[in-house]
């Protein structure tokens, strides 16, 4: 029996991965593991209580370089989350701690610092942040995503693995004219799917709705609001559809908040995708899709912006940032990608190629292999 103790927490991108590296244990032949995860209190956690995984809860607390406020709070609760760390580590002293940094990840990396258990820790990103960073230093091993966060992590620890997908992502998935039918769209008309991430993007809801008429004239438009924007954006689209038609008006359809097998149904069904340049672009290059990329410009060290350019420099995507991301622009390289057929399988062979979709079993064997470290 192997012991594996999740971490991470924050987000979907942080979650999910977690998530798809538990499934991919499930799956092994002639191991068996014990799973269990810690990270702050999230609605997200319920993930793991699904699948019968033991949750326990840690103070949430962000480092910052900078001065603000919210440092007299964080480091007071930093601290306070180290003690739960080293209780939590020495009740379940699992073999190996596999983090996906976040809040309160560092807590417990430092914790199994201290009892000498190894660590993997995962970035997502092109540039890791300070957590991470510090976390790098004390594990064992150091999984990326993106060649450029190599240079961030001693060369004897780092191995580029990909970033995990859940494996029910990749199942079951349906040819564009099916999983449009089943979504309710067009099967003769390009579909646009905008992507803002687990919490929506307020600037891709305000460019969709500020252009809805513009965009439905020449696309469909599946738009993933995020939940708390959800009853704003559809009020606001339903007033703008409400004169031009109900026809033109069922081109567009906005989701609160995508299940994995929406997000499947949705990229198998669309030709191009707007979206933020985090965690979800591992998503897309999966299904091969073009992109438009729109990093988020308060990212921390402006990962998204990195992320961006280092997928779009494989040919999968372009990247619109700053004053570029103006309509008229994205809309002449969204009808360009569409309708120049070479133009649009180039970028969908990139986006293949670029995706890793042997990462899960690649950290699941990089967990694997530390345990005989914790032995």
């Amino acid at each position: 029996m192997i012991r594996v103790l999740l971490v991470g927490g924050g987000s979907g991108g942080h979650i999910y991965p977690l998530l798809a590296v538990a499934e991919e244990f499930s799956r092994m032949q002639g191991i068996s593991v014990k799973l269990s995860y810690i990270g702050p209190k999230n609605a997200l956690n319920q993930e793991f209580v699904d699948r019968d995984i033991p949750v326990y809860t840690i103070a949430s607390s962000k480092i910052r370089r900078y001065f603000s406020l919210h440092n007299f709070l964080d480091i007071p609760k930093f601290f306070w989350s180290i003690f739960q760390a080293l209780y939590r580590l020495y009740r379940l002293m699992p073999d190996v701690v596999f983090s996906k940094g976040g809040p309160g990840s560092l807590a417990v990396v430092l914790a199994a610092r201290f009892y000498f258990i190894p660590v993997l820790v995962h970035e997502s990103d092109a540039v890791p942040g300070l957590t991470n960073k510090i976390s790098g230093r004390l594990a064992q091993r150091v999984a990326v995503s993106f060649p450029e966060a190599e240079k961030y992590f001693s060369k004897k620890k780092v191995a580029f693995t990909g970033n995990p997908l859940r494996a029910e992502l990749m199942e079951g998935m349906l040819d564009r004219e099916k999983a449009r039918r089943k979504l309710g769209f067009q099967t003769d008309m390009p579909l646009l799917l905008v992507l803002g991430g687990s919490r929506g993007a307020e600037q891709l809801n305000n460019f969709v709705l500020d252009n809805l008429p513009a965009l439905v004239a020449f696309v469909q438009v599946i738009h993933q609001s995020g939940t708390e924007a959800f009853s704003s954006v559809a009020t606001a689209a339903h007033a703008t559809l409400r004169g031009i038609g109900p026809t033109v008006a069922e081109r567009y359809r906005v989701i609160d908040h995508m299940n994995t097998g929406t997000l499947r149904d949705a990229l198998c069904a669309a030709d191009i995708v707007l979206s933020r340049s985090g965690s979800t672009i591992a998503e897309i290059a999966a299904f091969g899709k073009p992109s438009i990329l729109v990093p988020l410009e308060s990212s921390a060290n402006d990962h998204q912006r990195a992320n961006a350019y280092s997928y779009a420099a494989s040919g999968a995507a372009e990247v619109f940032d700053g004053k570029n991301f103006t309509y008229h622009v994205v809309e002449l390289k969204m009808k360009e990608i569409l309708e120049h057929p070479e133009m649009y399988e180039k970028m969908s062979t990139a986006a293949k190629r670029f995706s890793r979709l042997d990462a899960t079993q690649n950290i699941a064997n990089e967990i694997i292999r530390l345990t005989a470290l914790g032995k």
